[in-house]
């Protein structure tokens, strides 16, 4: 299994597309903030807009994917003269279509969504990505075509809107989330992201803390796994992943630990031994900083019934 697969399957992830959106010009459309472990995405299939993040301003064209993993507030705009109008919905069984107020022809196509994911790996995952993800697979001949399936696929569930249409959508929108994961900067994307190292080097060192986090992963090892000198390395790491190595292996000994405090009865002590810490001590106090609670309760609140 690849780290990107093998990192959607522990983060537990859920796709929901929650609205269509057949915006006309001039129109402004508010998105309220997402709850915890929630991260909003969209996804421009025809016309351009812009989408606003804070202070930050993006240009999206069509083919451009944008998902939030903080869930702030932001709002999406389209060009047009005179005063912005706002958007109406209309409810349907699976999800909503946005349409301007007043029924103005539409200038975008945009579907809108939110991932939702677990407390443990999937948290420090959606933690450690740029905030926002923006990535534009229409500046790819490759990744148009797969992106021009995945739409006309959406696009035609979406018409239907019948018995299995949730699942089909929620299925269509996790292979959304996986394009965008592996995609490396320079592709379609300005963005590092650590899960995309476009250097196979560097890639065989992320896939061998991914596979066994809890060995011994020194500068020395990860740097002979990537048939690189030391100082080489620790440079094309950095610049791949967009992180230093010391905070990666962090972030994959905690996702393994947390993985294995929900799924199988090891201790604490012994979930600490598997992912690489010499003391419990040690593991609770990082699993605290990242995660904001202790390995115990984490256990706790993750089990069905609470306890």
């Amino acid at each position: 299994m690849d780290s990107v697969s093998r990192l959607l399957r522990l983060a537990r992830l859920r796709a929901d597309l929650d609205k269509r959106c057949l915006l006309g010009a001039g129109t402004r459309m508010d998105v309220p903030a997402h709850g915890e472990l929630e991260a909003p995405f969209h996804v421009l299939l025809e016309g351009t807009c812009r989408l606003q993040v804070g202070t930050g301003l993006l240009d999206l064209r069509p083919g451009d994917v944008v998902m939030i993993p903080s869930g702030t507030p932001h709002r999406v705009i389209t060009d047009g003269e005179g005063r912005q109008v706002g958007t109406a919905e209309t409810a349907g069984e699976v999800f909503a279509t946005t349409r301007s107020e007043h029924g103005a022809e539409p200038v975008i196509d945009l579907f809108c969504g939110h991932y939702t994911f677990d407390a443990g790996t999937g948290a420090l995952l959606f933690a450690s990505l740029p905030d926002p993800v923006h990535v534009s697979f229409g500046q790819s001949a490759e990744s148009d075509e797969v992106l021009r399936m995945l739409s006309a696929l959406m696009r035609g569930e979406a018409r239907r809107e019948g018995e299995g249409t949730a699942a089909i959508l929620s299925a269509l929108c996790t292979v959304l989330l996986a394009m965008v994961l592996r995609t490396a900067r320079g592709d379609a994307t300005r963005t590092t992201l650590w899960t995309a190292a476009a250097d196979g080097r560097i890639a065989a060192a992320v896939e061998g803390m991914l596979d066994d986090p809890g060995a011994e992963w020194t500068i020395e090892r990860l740097s002979r796994t990537a048939a690189m000198s030391r100082a080489t390395f620790l440079r094309h790491f950095t610049r791949e992943t967009g992180t230093t190595v010391g905070v990666f292996l962090t972030r994959a000994r905690l996702m393994a630990a947390a993985e294995l405090l929900t799924t199988t009865d090891a201790t604490v002590a012994s979930v600490a031994g598997q992912v690489g810490y010499y003391s419990e001590s040690a593991f609770s106090r990082a699993f605290r900083a990242h995660l904001g609670t202790t390995p115990a309760r984490f256990r706790r609140d993750s089990s069905p019934r609470g306890v």
